[in-house]
């Protein structure tokens, strides 16, 4: 969707006009008639409509040619979740109904802040990203039409506050999209290439490596999960440095498994599809470096994503194999379908040896218990520092990608010793979540704050959302976007 500033509304033949809570009586008519402002107010009060955030009065008035589309939009009082609210829920009303539309901000009693304003953008731009491109015969009606929206009469400093907004967008596009894609388009090398032509011009660091350099490294973990796909494996890093040369003070590391089966220890049939969102936390972590980059963020940050398929064929990893990590910790590899932490295993250890950062934040969609846990409302937070932890739940609050802090100790830990092996990939049922990161943990070297985001509920949603239609979410961007801005950078 493309974003743009005007001076006024002038005869916009969709005008939209912004309405605080309670404050229909205080609306600012300016673009209308009286005969039609006082048709609206009394549309407004048939629908009980009060201003409330994302809520809305659709109606049609006189106009020198004809008639002219009128919507009225909830701002709620003026919390950054109401213009949030209210910027998805314009884009939800109009997608497949209109192809521009016109913001009057004229018409609040008090001028927006230019945060506001963005903020009401950004979510309008990412409410409308759709994935249609395999729906060959989708109705005519149903097409999204709503290719522009200008915003009219706002404040100074808008058109700048935008520009973030919109490098979050692009973020949460790229993230959405590989989400989205089917698993035989996106699988580890395709997955490099998208990102690659996505990013191109920002000015990120690209390295990849490939099976053959990670033997060398002796990644034996990633490798086991790889090694029943006829796809060949990838580590794809994204450096920004935004502050200048020096060793990147933070890394981002996602859990990228194109697909999951489960390998030998095959997951049941029915709901498998779902498993192509498994590669969400990769995603997010790309998009979040698209935006960081997008946005020029004065901090040095290093996104890494290690890319499997975790495939059942002849080849594939036993239940009972014991594996070599690339730190030099043996694995006893109980289920195959608890291969996610085997991947960040190798991909943590070789992201501190190859960067050196000082914090890192991981990304998986991890674990089913997490699903129980939490249902679909919150992401679960690991961390090995108080602050750190603080830091990553203040930014879920701040964009609305939550999170939930879980426990970790040293009676957690001891459910994952092998007694053949430094340590197994599952523990008992209870706990799953907990032993999950306790056994990534593990991996994490002792001078190094870590964090670790489960977040299996949350990349993919069956009902829309404020800022997305049903399907890939794109949690994880404005978390880590935020979460930078707030802590990294100067």
């Amino acid at each position: 969707m493309q974003i743009s500033f005007a001076p006024g509304a002038a005869d916009a033949a969709l005008l939209v006009l912004p309405v605080e809570k309670d404050g229909v009586a205080r609306i600012g008519w300016g673009q209308l008639g009286e005969g039609a402002a006082s048709v609206a107010a009394a549309a407004a009060a048939a629908h009980r409509f009060v201003g409330e955030a994302g809520a809305s009065v659709e109606l049609f008035v006189p106009a020198a040619a004809g008639v002219r589309r009128v919507l009225l939009l909830g701002v709620g009082a003026g919390a950054d979740k109401d213009w949030t609210k209210a910027g998805g829920a314009l884009t939800a009303k109009l997608l497949t109904t209109a192809t521009e539309a016109v913001v009057d901000f004229s018409a609040l009693p008090t001028a927006p802040s230019a945060q506001a304003v963005a903020r009401l953008a950004g979510a309008a731009a990412q409410r409308a990203w759709r994935h249609d491109i395999y729906r060959t015969t989708l109705p005519e009606a149903q097409k999204p039409t709503l290719a522009k929206l200008v915003l009219a009469a706002a404040p100074t400093g808008a058109d700048e506050a935008w520009q973030v907004q919109e490098a979050v967008t692009n973020g949460l596009e790229l993230t959405r999209t590989l989400v989205a894609e089917p698993p035989n388009i996106v699988y580890p090398e395709s997955f490099v290439e998208r990102v690659r032509r996505s990013v191109e011009g920002l000015g990120l660091e690209i390295t990849v490596l490939g099976e053959d350099e990670m033997r060398s490294l002796g990644m034996g973990a990633l490798l086991g999960v790889s090694q029943g796909s006829v796809r060949d494996a990838r580590i794809l890093a994204l450096r920004w440095n935004g502050k200048g040369a020096g060793d990147p003070d933070l890394a981002f590391v996602g859990k990228g498994v194109t697909f999951d089966t489960g390998g030998i220890s095959l997951k049941p049939g029915a709901g498998m599809e779902d498993m192509k969102w498994d590669m969400g936390g990769a995603g997010a972590v790309v998009g979040a470096m698209k935006a960081i980059a997008g946005r020029k963020a004065k901090a040095n940050v290093v996104g890494v994503c290690g890319l499997v398929e975790n495939m059942p064929d002849g080849n594939a990893q036993r239940p009972g194999d014991v594996v070599t990590s690339m730190s030099g910790q043996t694995i006893e590899v109980i289920n195959t379908d608890a291969e996610g932490r085997l991947v960040l295993a190798d991909v943590i250890t070789w992201t501190q040896k190859t960067f050196r950062p000082k914090t890192i934040v991981d990304l998986a969609t991890l674990t089913g218990a997490m699903i129980v846990s939490l249902g679909n409302e919150y992401g679960g937070l690991f961390a090995n520092d108080d602050a750190l932890a603080d830091a990553l739940l203040a930014a879920g609050v701040a964009t609305d990608d939550k999170l939930w802090r879980f426990p970790l100790s040293d009676t957690y830990n001891k459910l994952i010793d092998s007694p053949i092996a430094d340590m197994k990939n599952v523990g008992p049922r209870g706990a799953g979540s907990i032993t999950a990161a306790q056994f990534i943990q593990r991996f994490v070297d002792k001078d190094v704050r870590w964090a670790h985001l489960d977040i299996a509920g949350m990349v993919w949603s069956d009902k829309p959302g404020a800022t997305w239609d049903k399907g890939a979410t794109g949690y994880g961007v404005k978390l880590l976007d935020r979460f930078v801005a707030d802590r990294f950078e100067d």
